[in-house]
C-alpha cells in the first residue's frame, strides 16, 4: 500500500468516526418510533448525496491531481496537502480544548426528533445534508485523483470511500433488521459512549491523516 492509498484509508476512517456524523446517525435511529424506516431513508439520503459528488468528480476532476512520479505529488497538490494538514491540526486542537456543548447537542436531538417523524423525502434530505462525510469530501476527491484513475476507477474508489464513511449507520441498520431489541439497547449504550469518547477517537485518526498529508506535501515540495 502506497502513501496515497494510506491517505485514502485514513480519510475514509476519519469521515466514519466524525462525531457530528455519528451523532446525527445515532439520533436518527434512537429517537424515532420506527428506527429501521428512519434509518434506511436517512442512509439512502447520505449515500446518494455522497455518491453523486463522486460521480460528478470522476468526469470533472478525474486524474487532474495525478503525478508522473507517484511518490512525489504535484506542487499544487503538495501545497493543498500542507494547508489541509495545518487546518486539520488546528481543528483538532480547537475541538479538544472546547467543552462539550450541551446546548448544541440538545439542538441536534431536537432537529433529528422532528425529522424522525417526517415524510420519507424529508428524512432522505436530512440524511443527505447531515450524514455525509462533510469536510473530508474534498480531501477524498483529491486523494483519489492522485491515483491516476479512469472515470470507472474513480467511481469504484469513491463507492468504497462512501461505504466506509457510512459503515456505522449501515451496520446499525443490519442489526435493527436482524436483532431489533438488541440493536436498540446497543444504540442507546453507544449514544452514551459517543458523548464521552467520540471526539478523542476522531482526533487520533484526524491527526494521523494530517501527518500523512503533511508527509506528502513535504515530499512534493522537496522532491
Amino acid at each position: 500500500m502506497g502513501w496515497t492509498d494510506t491517505e485514502l484509508v485514513l480519510v475514509a476512517l476519519a469521515a466514519m468516526v466524525s462525531p457530528t456524523t455519528l451523532s446525527f446517525s445515532v439520533f436518527a435511529l434512537v429517537l424515532g418510533d420506527r428506527p429501521l424506516r428512519t434509518g434506511a431513508w436517512f442512509y439512502l439520503g447520505a449515500f446518494g448525496a455522497t455518491l453523486a459528488v463522486g460521480i460528478v468528480a470522476a468526469f470533472v476532476i478525474g486524474d487532474a491531481a495525478a503525478s508522473s512520479e507517484p511518490s512525489t505529488p504535484k506542487t499544487w497538490v503538495a501545497i493543498v496537502d500542507i494547508v489541509a494538514a495545518v487546518l486539520l491540526v488546528a481543528y483538532v486542537i480547537k475541538v479538544l480544548r472546547r467543552p462539550v456543548n450541551q446546548a448544541r447537542m440538545n439542538g441536534m436531538i431536537e432537529q433529528i426528533g422532528k425529522v424522525a417523524s417526517s415524510p420519507a423525502i424529508a428524512i432522505v434530505g436530512a440524511g443527505a445534508t447531515l450524514a455525509n462525510p462533510g469536510g473530508f469530501i474534498p480531501i477524498a476527491l483529491k486523494t483519489i485523483s492522485e491515483t491516476d484513475p479512469s472515470a470507472t476507477e474513480y467511481i469504484a474508489q469513491w463507492v468504497g470511500f462512501t461505504v466506509v464513511a457510512l459503515l456505522p449507520l449501515a451496520l446499525a441498520l443490519v442489526m435493527l433488521a436482524v436483532v431489533p431489541n438488541t440493536a436498540k439497547r446497543t444504540l442507546e449504550s453507544f449514544r452514551g459512549w459517543l458523548e464521552r469518547h467520540a471526539r478523542t477517537v476522531a482526533a487520533i485518526i484526524v491527526l494521523l491523516l494530517a501527518a500523512a498529508l503533511l508527509r506528502n506535501g513535504i515530499a512534493g515540495l522537496t522532491g
